[in-house]
């Protein structure tokens, strides 16, 4: 049968080209009655004959043969953009919207980005970062995103793209000359202690766990800050502790620019995940993306 729109018109114009109802119906795979009856029903419902009929012969009317020249170039068109949009299932093409945090996007997406621009040049990667504890991707009109674990909600499809983190406390030389080291996580009520503020969802509360023991401390101190390299200067500087992740302080640590405490407070957990709604037609540019980025 022929039911949709586009259907009946692609119908009409094998009629009006072909002349034959008969030969019409055989090209498309229908019956010539129910070809009949689908061009009938055009001509019904915008009120105007589009074909003469006999018992030998079809041809278009005057304004059939009107419609036929605007009608022609426009189904071309149409399935010019379908077979366009199609190519989209076979091949790593066109837009990709992620959201990362800002240090998801420096750890995981910026060391892989000049490789994945060389392997796949029809694809144009649209990053933004953000500082948001807990994301509405499909609200925002993002394909995809990069969080750590604990952020994602649970009916989002994850997949792991860093190694487990770990949070490290630091503070620089100059700190610790003046101020004694903290021993555990409550010692910290008597510290300056440097803020981190997850965008609109607060400032972050330092988390800790030992064994079966987990507290949160909620800390002051003279700072607070939704950037991570402002956040760590300002420790190296001698303003205060700071609460981050481990990586990011890696080097920091090695120099001796920075001090570590409360290490064992400090164990592993979840690191960064690519997160996106669903598997269902999961688009070819996602799909390299993950593949990338995944351990």
């Amino acid at each position: 049968m022929v039911r949709d729109e586009l259907s009946v018109l692609s119908a009409f114009l094998a009629v009006a080209e072909g002349r034959s109802f008969t030969r019409a119906a055989k090209q498309l795979g229908v019956s010539p009655s129910a070809l009949s009856h689908a061009i009938r029903g055009l001509e019904e419902q915008i009120g105007v004959r589009l074909l003469s009929r006999t018992t030998r012969s079809v041809a278009p009317t005057d304004a059939g043969a009107q419609f036929i020249a605007r009608l022609g170039p426009a189904l071309a068109d149409v399935r010019s953009a379908l077979e366009q949009v199609s190519g989209f299932r076979d091949r790593p093409a066109g837009r990709l919207r992620l959201v990362a945090s800002r240090l998801a996007a420096r750890m995981v997406l910026a060391p892989k980005i000049g490789r994945f621009a060389r392997d796949y040049p029809d694809v144009v990667l649209d990053v933004t970062t953000t500082e948001e504890g807990r994301f509405d991707l499909v609200g925002a009109g993002f394909d995809a995103g990069i969080h750590l674990g604990e952020f994602i909600e649970r009916d989002m499809v994850a997949v792991r793209v860093s190694n487990e983190q770990r949070a490290a406390i630091v503070g620089a030389r100059s700190y610790f000359a003046s101020h004694p080291k903290p021993k555990s996580p409550r010692d910290l009520t008597s510290h300056r202690c440097l803020n981190f503020r997850h965008g609109s969802s607060g400032v972050y509360h330092w988390e800790f766990e030992k064994g079966r023991k987990s507290l949160a401390v909620a800390v002051n101190g003279p700072l607070t800050v939704d950037d991570v390299e402002v956040l760590i200067q300002a420790a190296i500087d001698g303003t205060g502790l700071a609460f981050t992740l481990e990586d990011h302080v890696s080097a920091h640590l090695a120099s001796g620019a920075l001090l570590r405490v409360l290490e064992d407070w400090c164990p592993p957990f979840a690191g960064y995940f690519l997160y996106y709604p669903s598997r269902r037609q999961q688009a070819p540019a996602l799909s390299a993306l993950i593949e990338m980025l995944r351990l």
